[in-house]
């Protein structure tokens, strides 16, 4: 095996080589953090629009929030009425007086 010789251009060619391979190392990095920080960003504002998107539904239907809160109190109040019937309909009714001959 012939071994290099080590002359002071071989050493400044690798110091070179080794510098330019750290460099590169350092922006394949880089791009990867890039990346995943707008990977990350993007997936932010994705869930903030699916979020607005969520409570603006409504909005989007044409339904307003008062709207919403009127249909469910009436829906509470029919719920009140329903129960208020099937109890009274579950009671025993009243027995009436028949005529006895």
């Amino acid at each position: 095996m012939a071994r290099r010789k080590n002359t002071l251009t071989r050493f400044v060619e690798d110091l070179v080589d080794n510098t330019k391979d750290l460099v590169d190392d350092l922006l394949d990095r880089a791009k990867d953090v890039e990346e995943d920080l707008r990977d990350a960003a993007s997936n932010v504002v994705d869930d903030d629009e699916d979020a607005k998107k969520s409570t603006s539904l409504s909005a989007s239907n044409g339904v307003s929030k008062a709207d919403i809160k009127a249909i469910t109190a009436a829906l509470a109040e029919l719920t009140e009425t329903v129960n208020a019937l099937a109890e009274a309909q579950a009671a025993p009714a009243p027995r009436r007086a028949t005529k006895s001959a």
